[in-house]
């Protein structure tokens, strides 16, 4: 089944409203078109245009059978439908009528496309040639063409739905109206490439990690970078294995900052960055209010309106035997035929980002006589060149010159001047497919544990918990098999023959937990295993593993527990991470060091009645957060300082686990370690607080306001109102102070932030809990825009199935 290649031709705008444009000149500029749109009667109506039908019928080419969706009062469609292709295609229908734009900037994402709808800002081109690199638009057809019969007729009955939802709409979508453009149709390749800008957001895929720790491995001592990259901290909470020997402190005979001549940058190391990441555990259902067990998730990223997850209810019967009807309810991504997360009455799932190493940096040996031959181990072989044309929305195309290797794209010379190549899971067309359809008909833990280990898709952790009360853990995504013994955090050369990879993984050799002791698994992208599983996915930069700590923490309390309970572990914003650097400051600043200076003692005093949670009120939460950050920044600027001396466009990675090793350096405090500007690491640590003191205390009113509302003020906006300021109020969902941090349950920043949070029991989930970041609508004037982000915010449950009806459409076969 294909999509058609073309969209039924009718003019973008109706003929009045195009003359009414016209004559205003509103095509010169898009800022203009955005003031006037706020304004204009004629506007306003054509934007309507752009609304979803709700109710009614509507006649489809192609259905076997009527397919009902009704939408509850937050605009939630159950879709009803004779079997799995009809409702792949109802399901694209009304994704497309309430997120196309969202879908074409994923499948554009993906494949480097995006200046050629949003035009030449040099973000918006640098990104494309970026992504350009992997040609992922052909990799997408490669893997349309290894995918089984079944799956390629969902992706093509979906894509055929999408097409028909979105020329079903009086007026194209409002954002194309904005930029002066005309949807181009959905293919079915196009939800490949949506499962590919998963993979772009969730994984490196330049391997950057990669390339800086072999800089600091070329520029350090061997003991300080071993210290520097611990294998894991005392915050380690696995499902399985403890934890893992930290390095020693290197003694002064290894290195020893006083005798060095290079002077520390303090402004080396940023704070700690975010990361694609999530949360999700299972409770057995032995330690559960029912006899179902417990699944909750809630998946961090990027936020953005609309919400990146779309709200479905899929009830209909397989095509395959058993033919048995399903029932499933969960969130999709708009573009992709399938649940993400989600519960059909026998199993709940969820997900997180694995963190394991699925890149490796190839390096690259050419030809002294012939530089356009390299190494291979069949011996000397010529790049493959592809020239890849960037079509610029108002400007001239770009072209960028692709060298392709048996093993991936160069992506230029590494620290050891070599050239190297990204060999990178994503890139593999046997990588990707669309086995998670196949969860909506799981009965059981062990069921969806075989599917997840065949699915083809990110490598990510899934939680699952069934209707028995069973609970289990594994990965999905292949996982290569590497040969040769090459240290995998590390570029290496593969030309030999010796070292790489050889295929994927059985799924019988993928790491597995079902019903541990003590009925619980836990992730939050932290090492969750250790052993021969962990060598199998490898250190990709897995988080630190304080917030998972605090997880398993809050649930070993639990033996009754409810979804209610649930979202209180998702909220729980205490500071348990931050509590020893608490107390660390009060025993810092003594009697003498206030005395020294008063406005130490008023620093002191916040400290002390910090309160202990990343609430919106607290100063004292701010600052310490601030002493923490600003003194990992000078610790690590001073020991990394021979790596930019060396390499000057070093950047360094996010060395998570640093932690570990910056504590011990306070508690032992070894001279040989320690900035030679200071005088004892007290002075260091006392010149921190100075820092923060004069450069964010206010004159008057001290650090009154100096509030962490102030600073995690969430502001969660359209893609369109970045770029033309003035649709902000318009398309913007409102700015609002609240409460977590990075390394707590209630992972929140200022744009990243729990993408949903959802809580249920398979069985049982008219008493689950779902919430998004916004509404179901990507149309401003749709009373489903932004009407979920209320509750969100306050944390307020919001039921999990669709409630009662409030608009019916009827899909009906043709002809």
């Amino acid at each position: 089944m294909a999509a058609t290649n073309k969209l039924p031709g009718k003019t973008l705008y109706s003929s009045k409203a195009l003359r009414w444009l016209k004559r205003t000149a509103l095509w010169t500029s898009v800022s203009i078109i955005a003031g006037l749109a706020l304004a204009g009667g004629a506007v306003y109506g054509l934007l309507r245009g752009s609304l979803p039908q709700l109710d009614g019928q509507v006649q489809l080419v192609g259905l076997t059978a009527p397919v009902k969706v009704e939408r509850d009062d937050s605009g939630v469609p159950t879709i009803t439908a004779a079997n799995e292709l009809d409702a792949a295609r109802a399901l694209g229908y009304v994704q497309a009528q309430d997120r196309f734009f969202q879908m074409d900037l994923l499948r554009r994402a993906a494949a480097g496309e995006l200046a050629e709808l949003a035009g030449p800002a040099q973000a918006i081109v640098d990104h494309d040639r970026r992504r350009r690199l992997f040609r992922m638009r052909a990799v997408a057809k490669q893997v349309l063409r290894l995918l089984p019969d079944r799956q390629r007729a969902l992706i093509g009955a979906y894509a055929l739905g999408v097409n028909e939802g979105l020329s079903a709409l009086d007026v194209w979508p409002f954002e194309y109206l904005l930029l002066r453009k005309q949807p181009e149709p959905w293919q079915p390749a196009d939800s490949i490439l949506a499962i590919m800008a998963m993979y772009f957001d969730l994984q490196d895929a330049n391997d950057s990690r990669e390339q800086a720790l072999a800089a600091m491995q070329l520029a350090l001592p061997p003991a300080l970078y071993r210290f520097l990259t611990p294998p894991g901290t005392q915050w380690d909470a696995p499902i399985e294995g403890g934890l893992l020997e930290a390095p020693p402190v290197p003694g002064p005979d290894a290195v020893d900052l006083r005798k060095r001549d290079t002077a520390p940058v303090a402004a080396l190391v940023p704070p700690r960055r975010h990361f694609a990441g999530s949360n999700n555990w299972a409770v057995a259902g032995s330690r559960t209010a029912g006899d179902a067990a417990l699944l909750a998730n809630d998946m961090h990223l990027h936020l953005g309106v609309p919400p990146i997850w779309y709200r479905v209810r899929l009830i209909f019967t397989q095509l395959k035997p058993p033919h048995e009807r399903i029932d499933a309810t969960g969130l999709t991504l708009p573009g992709v035929p399938g649940l993400v997360a989600g519960s059909n009455g026998h199993i709940a799932w969820g997900f997180t980002n694995a963190d394991g190493d699925w890149v490796d940096l190839v390096k690259i040996d050419t030809d002294p006589e012939h530089p356009e031959h390299y190494r291979t181990p069949d011996g000397w072989r010529p790049f493959d060149v592809h020239d890849e044309v960037i079509h610029v929305s108002g400007a001239a195309d770009v072209t960028l010159t692709v060298r392709d290797t048996i093993w991936g794209p160069v992506i230029g010379k590494g620290p050891a001047g070599n050239l190297l190549a990204v060999h990178w899971v994503a890139e593999q067309p046997s990588a990707t497919n669309l086995a998670i359809w196949q969860l909506l008909g799981a009965h059981s833990v062990e069921e969806a544990v075989g599917i997840a280990q065949r699915a083809g898709l990110p490598e990510l952790n899934l939680a699952v918990a069934d209707a028995a009360g069973n609970i289990g853990w594994t990965l999905t995504g292949r996982i290569p098999r590497r040969v040769g013994g090459y240290d995998p955090s590390l570029p290496s050369s593969w030309a030999d023959g010796n070292n790489g990879w050889r295929g994927w993984l059985a799924p019988d050799e993928y790491p597995r937990i079902v019903n541990p002791d003590g009925g619980l698994v836990w992730t939050a992208n932290n090492r969750v295993i250790g052993g021969k599983g962990l060598a199998k996915m490898g250190d990709g930069g897995y988080a630190l593993g304080a917030r998972a700590q605090q997880i398993h923490v809050d649930l070993k309390p639990l033996t009754a527990a409810t979804p209610v309970d649930m979202l209180q572990i998702q909220l729980d914003d205490r500071a348990r991470f931050l509590d020893r650097w608490q107390r660390l400051l009060l025993r810092l600043i003594t009697p003498e060091a206030a005395a020294a200076d008063p406005r130490r003692a008023e620093f002191r005093r916040y400290v002390a009645g910090w309160g202990g949670h990343a609430s919106v009120d607290s100063v004292g939460y701010r600052l310490v957060r601030l002493f923490h950050e600003r003194l990992r920044s000078r610790v690590l600027g001073a020991l990394l300082a021979p790596v930019r001396a060396k390499y000057p466009d070093f950047e360094p990675p996010a060395l998570s686990q640093f932690e570990g090793s910056l504590w011990t350096l306070v508690e032992q405090q070894p001279a040989n370690l320690l900035d030679p500007a200071y005088s004892s690491w007290n002075a260091l640590m006392l010149a921190t607080v100075d820092s923060i003191i004069a450069d964010f205390r206010d004159p008057e009113t001290g650090f009154e306001h100096f509030t962490w509302g102030r600073r995690n003020t969430v502001r969660v906006r359209h893609p369109l109102s970045q770029a033309v300021p003035l649709l902000s109020a318009w398309l913007d969902m409102p700015a609002v102070e609240l409460p977590g941090d990075i390394d707590m349950p209630r992972v929140q920043d200022v744009s990243f932030g729990a993408s949903m949070r959802m809580a249920v029991a398979p069985g049982e989930e008219d008493e689950g809990i779902m919430e998004l970041p916004g509404g179901q609508s990507g149309h401003p004037m749709s009373p489903f825009y932004g009407d979920e982000f209320t509750a969100w915010a306050a944390g307020k449950p919001v039921p999990f199935l669709p409630g009662p009806t409030e608009h019916l459409l009827v899909l009906e076969p043709a002809g």
